[in-house]
């Protein structure tokens, strides 16, 4: 009987699982990302690293990855939950809210772009055919590394995700059309086509359906169980189902699984099951990734580097441009428009799959699709240090566009609120004037600050507010109300006590850091002072009621009752502060005095 130490299962399994544990966090420790460590590792461990001296040294063959092929299912799954993960993130609305950038930009990105790099193609000696079906592959873009890295909740990531999306939705009918256009092909290419779209439209409408009508028992029952293991099966079922139910009907299985996710997006389990494919898809991507560092030549790298930079530098700055140009078009902001083309600029995973079937059908030769898969695969590579590239770049742009970022324009009627500070306070505070659509315009000193909000369509002016001339600027006559969310407390005393008093009627309310400075706040003329330690005293003590079972109505009434009861304190202190007579009866008489000891 054979040793279980020569099934190359194993031996496969202790790579990818020490790539995992051990080899990523030590990339992770000098912060450098885990999709090049995983990529690097697949080139050492692949046939061009340690696999190339196997024969010699016998031992190696427990470090390396024997057959790269027994390892793309696994990969190809990563992909299926990457996508699934996304579609967990969305909803039908969102999407729909979506679809002139699918659509639109997607389809002109992915049609403009592959022309310009077809006819550069053309001009340098490539038949018509091959370059038009190289031009189409390389114009398409990662989502398997795009996504993970620009997320779906910024508006880089969004806007990203949206042309993605029609990048997948594509790529078969990319591969219908590449295999019409073969020199043995038949003239049924058109039909099969036409037999593809519909029997998907079918297909999607019958997942559709059925998923709005079972997924929620599905899930019902095995959340009922209780068990973690059945919970897990349903949902690795139904990715898997959705999957294979696309690929029969001729689209792509990430179709699917993007479907898949939106549908149980719109159910209440879609929290848990989010958390627990987490691992799963992680770790299945990063399986993607060392199959793309395996595929990596180095003997033609180095044979071949300048045509390689060459040909890398030329997609990588034709998709930019176009990108940029189109996102333009869409009235997208300018530092969103050159971080999303850069990002997006090098070639995709499913380029290989394109190349593959080019070849395969005669319209370019297989020196050809060696030489570009060797572009993909470093282009994916290099997608972590593009996606730096282009924060960088949206940075300056922001910068330049804006000047010093302090010239935003006050409408003459006034500001409506000004919110001094865009930190994690101001930010949140004006996601809720957002919610209420109330006005406000945001004044923060970091310029990095100020460029990474007005990328999200925050009004935030770059200034420092200690500055008197800035202040005279912000019309605060004409302001409504005045928030002061900065942690900088005797910057705030001066800033009420100063506004308080050439705008006597104005609201003013200020973030205080305990209830000693909220005393002082109040005594410079705030109307209404937030202690820190007050608010979280009053969290911690609703949520400790709620989960011991006491009704909710009847806890926030408290809680209120409670913040007023404090505030009046609070308020009776700085008024003791005011008078000199009161000042000396407070030294001498305990009470609101020990206010900020009690509540802290």
């Amino acid at each position: 009987m054979a040793s279980p130490l020569d099934n190359s299962g194993f031996s496969d399994a202790l790579v990818i699982l020490g790539a995992a544990g051990i080899v990523i966090p030590a990339f992770a420790r000098f912060r450098i990302s885990p999709v090049i460590g995983f990529i690097l590792v697949g080139l050492l461990v692949g046939p061009s690293g340690l696999g190339n001296w196997v024969q010699e040294y016998p031992w190696l063959y427990y470090l390396t990855i024997s057959d790269a092929h027994s390892i793309e299912p696994f990969a190809e799954f990563g992909i299926i939950l990457l996508l699934f993960s996304i579609g967990l993130e969305l909803s039908l609305k969102r999407l729909w809210s979506m679809r002139s950038l699918v659509f639109g930009t997607g389809a002109a990105q992915l049609l403009a772009s592959g022309m310009l790099i077809g006819i550069g193609l053309y001009v340098a000696g490539q038949a018509s055919t091959g370059a038009a079906a190289l031009g189409i592959a390389l114009a398409l873009s990662s989502t398997a590394l795009v996504l993970p890295i620009a997320g779906t909740s910024s508006i880089v990531g969004r806007t990203a995700f949206a042309m993605l999306l029609f990048e997948d939705l594509a790529l078969v009918p990319i591969i219908f059309v590449l295999g019409a256009l073969a020199p043995s092909a038949s003239g049924d290419g058109l039909t099969n086509i036409i037999g593809v779209l519909g029997r998907g439209a079918i297909t999607v409408a019958v997942i559709f359906l059925a998923g709005r009508m079972l997924l929620p028992k599905l899930f019902a029952q095995a959340a009922r169980t209780k068990s973690p293991e059945l919970f897990l099966a349903a949902s690795l079922l139904v990715v898997i189902a959705a999957s294979l139910a696309t690929t029969a009907a001729g689209l792509s299985p990430i179709v699917g699984a993007l479907l898949a996710g939106l549908l149980i997006a719109e159910t209440d389990y879609h929290s848990e099951v989010e958390v627990i494919t987490a691992p799963f898809k992680g770790l299945a991507l990063g399986v993607f990734l060392i199959t793309v560092g395996m595929s990596l030549n180095v003997e033609l790298i180095a044979e071949h580097w300048v045509s390689l930079l060459l040909a890398i530098v030329g997609v990588v700055a034709v998709k930019t441009a176009v990108t940029f140009g189109l996102l333009k078009l869409a009235r997208i902001r300018n530092g969103v428009a050159a971080e999303v083309g850069v990002m997006m600029a090098s070639p995709s995973e499913t380029t290989l799959i394109v190349l593959g079937t080019a070849a395969q059908a005669q319209l370019i030769q297989a020196s050809t699709a060696n030489f570009w898969q060797t572009v993909t695969a470093i282009g994916l590579t290099i997608t972590p240090l593009l996606a730096q590239l282009g924060k960088r770049a949206a940075k300056r742009i922001e910068k330049r566009s804006s000047g010093d970022g302090s010239e935003l324009e006050i409408p003459p009627e006034g500001p409506g609120t000004v919110v001094i500070g865009f930190g994690r306070v101001g930010r949140m505070v004006a996601d809720m004037l957002k919610v209420h659509n109330q006005p406000f315009v945001a004044v923060e000193a970091d310029i990095d600050a100020v460029a990474a909000a007005r990328l999200e369509g925050y009004p935030v002016i770059f200034g420092d507010v200690a500055r008197s001339e800035l202040v005279d600027r912000l019309n605060l006559g004409r302001a409504k109300a005045l928030i002061l969310t900065m942690d900088d407390p005797v910057l705030s005393v001066h800033l009420t006590r100063r506004v308080r008093g050439w705008v006597p009627d104005l609201t003013i309310v200020a973030r205080a850091r305990d209830t000693a400075h909220a005393a002082q706040l109040y005594k410079a003329g705030a109307t209404d002072a937030v202690p820190e330690t007050l608010e979280s005293s009053l969290q911690l003590s609703e949520a400790v009621l709620v989960d011991l079972g006491v009704a909710v109505g009847p806890v926030i009434a408290s809680i209120h009752e409670k913040r007023d009861e404090l505030r009046k304190e609070i308020r009776a202190v700085a008024e003791m502060d005011r008078d000199p007579r009161l000042k000396r009866l407070r030294r001498q008489t305990p009470g609101p005095s020990t206010l900020g000891e009690n509540v802290a």
